[in-house]
This record gives structure tokens, sequence and C-alpha cells, in this order.
């Protein structure tokens, strides 16, 4: 069982405040400023990009993604793809255990992990990689919350190499076709003035919308974009290429915002992939 490392820390502990903290993100500016309506509705989002950060800070962000979400049927499973922040671990790190959060359990989708660790050659089965990363625990209360049940598979990355990442996306598309969602779990620019954090992100924003990882790489290196989960993202949309049709930008902001310090903020985006 994969324990939580930073509840208490990112989002709630306790269960009660924590259902009080998601639906403040929900309800109150920068977020949507509704709950997600009735669940059900046809799927026609397949990927999604959602920051990471404190919920106090990107749960607003977040929660534009989540709400869509669960108004829509829900998936077979969930893949989240996040960065590897520690350093601890293999290079693309997916874990074979269940979950907990304040709010339950939820199952690993252990046939598929075992599927996509046997036969994709860039993939590690490796729990010492997810023990203390918090950028994949921190989107679990928010799925439960809008799906209940749900079985995931959770992939750490630590490092942006394009084969690798476009390896691990073929593996993927292999592995979930329409069936699953997948998350790539990131922030944008980080301690930059929040003028300067919208100018860079907007080149990486915009490769991210027309849906070209290889691009989204060279803007990152190019110009110093300081995005913590760019490689998940790419290889989110190397796993997406051929189904999903287009990319939509449903949020960004920064920390400013909630802080009022604008001299130096992490920056936020909800963004959706659609079929």
């Amino acid at each position: 069982m994969r324990e939580p490392a930073v509840a208490g820390l990112f989002y709630p502990a306790e269960s009660r405040e924590l259902l009080r903290q998601i639906e403040r993100c929900f309800l109150q500016p920068p977020g949507p400023e509704r709950l997600p309506g009735e669940a059900g509705g046809e799927r026609d989002v397949l990927g999604a990009v959602v920051p990471h950060a404190g919920y106090v800070y990107s749960g607003y962000y977040a929660a534009h993604v989540y709400r869509l979400l669960g108004e829509q049927k829900k998936p077979e499973c969930v893949v989240v793809l996040s960065p590897n922040h520690t350093g601890a671990g293999s290079l693309i790190a997916v874990s074979g255990e269940d979950w907990r959060t304040p709010l339950g359990v939820v199952r690993c989708d252990r046939e598929r992990v075992e599927r996509l660790w046997r036969e994709c050659g860039v993939v590690d089965l490796d729990e010492s990689a997810h023990r203390q990363e918090h950028s994949i625990e921190v989107q679990l209360p928010f799925l439960q919350y809008i799906y209940g049940d749900f079985r995931l598979v959770a992939i750490t990355i630590a490092l942006a190499e394009l084969d690798m990442l476009r390896e691990l996306g073929g593996c993927l598309s292999e592995l979930c076709g329409e069936e699953c969602l997948i998350i790539a779990s990131s922030d944008f620019s980080h301690y930059e003035p929040a003028e300067v954090a919208a100018e860079k992100d907007r080149l990486a924003i915009d490769a991210i919308l027309r849906m070209d990882e290889a691009e989204l790489l060279t803007r990152v290196e190019a110009h110093g974009i300081t995005s913590c989960g760019h490689a998940a993202v790419a290889a989110c949309i190397a796993a997406l290429k051929g189904r999903a049709k287009k990319a939509e930008l449903l949020s960004y902001g920064n920390s400013g915002e909630v802080t009022g310090d604008h001299s130096s903020v992490v920056a936020y985006a909800g963004i959706v992939f659609r079929k």
C-alpha cells in the first residue's frame, strides 16, 4: 500500500475538511464557481493537463478540468503521468501498489500495470520513485470526488528524452485505447514574475494546444521554461496522437492570485484533449 506522503501539507489530512477544500476549489474563483453537474455524459475528453501544487494555490485551476470530467462517463482506468521531483528510483517508473488517501483506497489496475511493465522496454516497476512523490497523490482526492472508485496506473518520469517519451506514449496508446483517461500532472513556470511566467508559458501552451510534443520539449529547453511536468505532458500527447483531435485551455493563472504577490509566482494551467 502506498500511504499518503503529503496529506496535511498539500491538502487536508482529515476527510471532511478535504471534501470541503475540494468543493471550495470548485465553487470559489479562480475555480469554475460551480460543482460538476450530473455524471454520465458522453466522454469526449481522453486526456488532460492538471496542476499539482497545494490545493489552496492550484486546486482552483485543477477544478476546471475535474468539473468537466465529472460530468462525463467514468473511464475504465486513469493513467496519471507525473514528474519525479525527488530523483528516487527509475527514470520511468510504474507503481504496482494500491494508493491510500484520506478519502479511501484507490485500487491499482494491476492487469494494465503488469502488461506495461512486461511489454514496454522503457518502463520499470519501481515503488521507490513513488514513495515521496506528491504530483500523482494530489490528483487522487479530486478523482475520488468525481468518480468514487476507479482503477489507477501511476507513472513517474525523470527525463525529457523525446524518443523514450514517444515509446512510452506508444505503449500507453496500445494499452489504453479510448477506455482510459490519461492525466499529465504538471505545473508551469516557477518563481518568475507573473508577466514573465505568462509570456514563457504561452509558448509551451501553444505547443500543447497544437499537440506537438517535440516542439514542447524544444521550447521548454530553448526558453528556459521552468515547468516541472513537460515530459509527462509530452508523453500524454504522444499517447493520444491519432485519437485526440483537439486540445483546449480551460484555465491559466498563478499563485499570486491567491497570495497577492505577483513578483515570484508558480503558474498553473488546466488543459483537456478531446476526441
